[in-house]
């Protein structure tokens, strides 16, 4: 069978299993599989498309596009609101301190154009930034998963919302799990959901105060590592893990030998709490894989906005006028 022959199978097969879906029909108030079945059968064929084009070019893109999923649904819920574009008299939380690093806007960009294109006004920015993530990290290699559809977009960006939504960098563990949990994630979920750092970068900004005041957690060989990354001031970037652009097990083995890189990740191999995961996530990377689904599916029904809540907006980065 050719690549082609193969190609048109797998989107004949996409298709049959979203009208089906779609035939179903979602439960009011909820998401669903198949969501787009009847009114955009190809929307996910499409952002896979372009994610994929996105990380032939870029491979570092898959941790951004992970990470601005993360950090959008963290505050007010899955609904695409670190998308909006800041405004006269209101600064987004995409300008947020939290924020000012994410990275990927243009490929979500381009999956929105991509599907007005052919359903226009019908797919969520949410929906496309849930699909983005869970296809970036297929991509390189990790777990697939099913995303369930149907959000809606808010129209509320406000970068003050940020500032104890968002899991600051710092090794408190107690903080971290409190931070989880006011969106009813467990520790579980806490210490899987970490696991995302096994992808991309983080800036010196983040980790400095690690290299100073955690030496005793902090293996000397990366410390001096990190040191001569610093030199290049806070926006130099250092890896989280040495396979960054591979999804793996490698970040919690990385935290057993106390090479995490920042303080908040090496702090879950350090407290009694979380220890236990961390090791056994390290030593059994399907454990991981089948912890990470379990984790992404609950933090993708955060303060779900669907039915008649917020809108699908035509642009990603201004609310509908």
């Amino acid at each position: 069978m050719s690549a082609g022959q193969m190609k048109r199978g797998f989107v004949r097969l996409l298709i049959l299993v979203q009208v089906a879906a779609a035939l179903a029909g979602p439960v009011a108030g909820e998401l669903s599989m198949g969501y787009y079945g009847m009114t955009c059968p190809f929307a996910e064929y499409i952002v896979r498309n372009v994610v994929g084009e996105a990380l032939m070019k870029d491979p570092t893109l898959a941790g951004s596009l992970l990470r601005l999923h993360f950090h959008d649904c963290f505050v007010q819920g899955c609904d695409a609101s670190v998308l909006l574009d800041s405004a006269d008299g209101n600064t987004a939380e995409k300008d947020a301190p939290a924020n000012q690093s994410l990275r990927g806007f243009e490929v979500i960009d381009s999956i929105k154009e991509a599907v007005e294109a052919q359903c226009p006004g019908v797919v969520s920015c949410a929906d496309v930034l849930a699909l983005a993530a869970r296809d970036a990290v297929f991509m390189a290699r990790g777990p697939y998963y099913g995303v369930p559809l149907g959000r809606r977009d808010g129209t509320r960006s406000v970068a003050s919302d940020t500032f104890l939504a968002l899991p600051p960098p710092i090794n408190n563990v107690t903080l971290l799990i409190q931070i989880f949990a006011n969106v009813s994630l467990d520790v579980h979920d806490m210490v899987a959901l970490s696991g995302g750092h096994t992808l991309g970068i983080a800036h010196c900004a983040n980790f400095k105060a690690r290299l100073q005041a955690e030496t005793e957690t902090l293996d000397s060989s990366l410390a001096t590592s990190l040191g001569s990354v610093c030199q290049g001031g806070d926006s130099a970037t250092a890896p989280f893990d040495r396979t960054s652009t591979r999804f793996d097990a490698v970040y919690y083995r990385e935290l057993t030998s106390r090479r995490g890189l920042l303080s908040s990740d090496q702090a879950l191999f350090e407290s009694p709490e979380t220890r236990e995961m961390v090791s056994m996530f390290a030593m059994n990377p399907s454990y991981f894989f089948y912890a990470f689904q379990q984790g992404m599916y609950k933090m993708g029904q955060i303060n779900l906005k669907v039915g008649d809540e917020g809108e699908i907006r035509r642009t990603c980065r201004v609310i509908n006028s």
